[in-house]
Formats: structure tokens, sequence, C-alpha cells
């Protein structure tokens, strides 16, 4: 454990930082890695601060409180400190957890698609209007669909637009 302690106004005593210290160690069994701690002690008109920055795991945290005690605030430093270690913890395995349960779904779903072969399992209705080719291919450049059914204005039959595998030309259907 690293722990750098400067006051500011303020002697740093051994007494201080052997208390220092000793709270510190508590943040310990959040982690095997090295911990720094950085404590700034200082007073500001009758009240004591204590301003504690702790470095876990790559987490950064940090806690300021005043108090008539700088023992108690240094005492309040590490319950807060602790407690946004525990809240970031328990972040990272609801994170993981919820990770695990989305691939479940995923694999139930697609599981579920496999029994149903060669069935139609979505129909879509949409209006088809007259039009020409130029405007139906204005029409699908706009749209994040893959093709375009529409009746052509110059041979008042049904056709289909699509977009080529290059995303930059497209396709047309016309019947015979």
């Amino acid at each position: 454990m690293n722990i750098k302690i400067t006051g500011k106004d303020l002697k740093a005593t051994d007494a201080i930082k052997e208390y220092v210290e000793k709270k510190c160690e508590r943040l310990q069994k959040y982690t095997e890695e090295e911990i720094e701690v950085r404590a700034t002690i200082k007073t500001e008109g009758k009240n004591q601060v204590a301003e504690l920055s702790a470095n876990i795991n790559g987490n950064f945290y940090r806690a300021v409180t005043e108090k008539s005690d700088l023992y108690a605030s240094i005492d309040k430093d590490i319950d807060i400190i602790e407690g946004q270690i525990r809240k970031t913890k328990a972040k990272k395995e609801k994170q993981m957890t919820s990770g695990s349960i989305k691939e479940q779904e995923v694999i139930s779903f697609n599981e579920q698609s496999r029994e149903v072969e060669k069935e139609v399992l979505k129909t879509t209705y949409y209006e088809v209007r007259p039009m020409n080719v130029e405007d139906a291919k204005l029409k699908l450049q706009d749209s994040k669909n893959m093709f375009l059914t529409f009746v052509n204005a110059d041979t008042e039959e049904v056709n289909v637009i699509f977009k080529l595998k290059d995303g930059v030309n497209f396709g047309l259907v016309e019947p015979e």
C-alpha cells in the first residue's frame, strides 16, 4: 500500500499518519493489487478537512469531508470511498450477469427459429405507388430497406428495385 499524506496549514503527525494507514487497510480487502492513497489534511476555520483519493484497480475514488475532529473526518472519508468501491463492484457484476442473460436469450431465440422452417413468419403491408425508376432509386437510397416494390409509371407494371452488395449500384426486376 502506497500512502502519501500532505498537510496544509496543519502538520501531519506520526499519530495521524498511523491512523490513516490503519484505516486505509480496510480498502485492501477489495483488491490484491497495490493501492495508491493520497491524503490531504488542512484546517478551514474551526473545522478539520480530510481529503482522501485512492487508485484501486485502475479506478479513482475521492472523498472530502469537513468535521470539527480530524479523525472523524478521516473515518467518514474511508466510509465514502468504501461505498464507492462497493457500488462500482456491484455495477460491474450486474453488467457481467446481464451480458450472460442476453446471450442465453439469443441462443433460445435461435433454437426456436430453427424449429420453424419454410414458413412465412412476418408479413408487411405498404402502399405501392406509381413512379418512374429514378424516383424509386432516390426513395430507396434514403431508406434503410434493401428493396422497394413500385408500379412503374412508364410501363404500368409492378417492378422491384434493390440495392446491390456493393452498396452503390441498384438492380431492377421487371416482368416479361
